[in-house]
């Protein structure tokens, strides 16, 4: 053995660190890149337990448009947080919000974008943008609405209707697939003939995390959103 060459032991520890340091690696990307529904909200599009690629550069050179399913972070007006169900998913979520792999993420649906006004509904029920009513199959399961009987100008108003509102610079109006269990930016707003400006609840264009992308797992579900 000469002087320049190390002990093999030591170069087989060398080793064995760069493989695991390269596995925890290739696994945080992974991680990263790889997102989870916290809530029926977007049921049946995209349910609890799917597993779905997020596209973290989709909106790098451009912004979120509208029917887009985006993966935001909520900020104070959207609540508390979600508490860990025990220690490890608490570390697990620890771990992920101070990294930034895997921060507190909601996943909804683009609406409308900044300047312009969303209000719901006309008398189909149906939610209008700039006027114009939205054809949205993807929702399945909406709150009740019957015209002339319970609508916008009964008493009591329908729990679908919203007042005209238009959505301010940098922000966005997202709402969710199943509008009768999603807490998206108009649902405090829902029912109120007059809300209150603190009302609505906006995603904000510098939170958005990525563009939802298709389903890993179940196989079952593979593809989509």
């Amino acid at each position: 053995m000469t002087t320049a060459e190390a002990p093999a032991p030591r170069r087989r520890r060398f080793g064995v660190w760069i493989n695991v340091a390269l596995a925890l690696a290739l696994t945080a990307i992974i991680v990263a890149f790889v997102g989870q529904p916290s809530s029926g909200s977007m049921s049946p599009t995209l349910e609890p337990g799917d597993r779905l690629i997020v596209n973290r550069l989709a909106f790098v050179g451009s912004d979120p448009a509208p029917g887009d399913i985006v993966v935001f972070r909520p900020d104070a007006h959207w609540g508390e947080k979600p508490v860990a169900g025990n220690w490890l998913t608490g570390a697990l979520q620890w771990v992920g919000e101070s990294t930034g792999i895997r921060p507190h993420v909601l996943v909804k649906r683009v609406i409308a974008g900044p300047g312009q006004t969303v209000e719901c509904c006309d008398a189909q029920g149906r939610v209008l943008v700039d006027g114009e009513p939205l054809d949205e199959p993807y929702v399945v399961n909406d709150l009740p609405f019957v015209a002339s009987d319970l609508d916008c100008d009964s008493t009591p108003m329908s729990s679908r209707c919203f007042a005209t509102v238009t959505v301010p610079e940098g922000a966005y109006l997202v709402l969710g697939d199943n509008r009768a269990n999603s807490a998206d930016s108009v649902f405090p707003c829902r029912g109120v003939a007059d809300p209150g400006e603190d009302c609505w609840r906006w995603m904000q264009r510098d939170s958005v995390f990525g563009k939802a992308g298709p389903i890993l797992w179940p196989v079952s579900r593979w593809g989509g959103p």
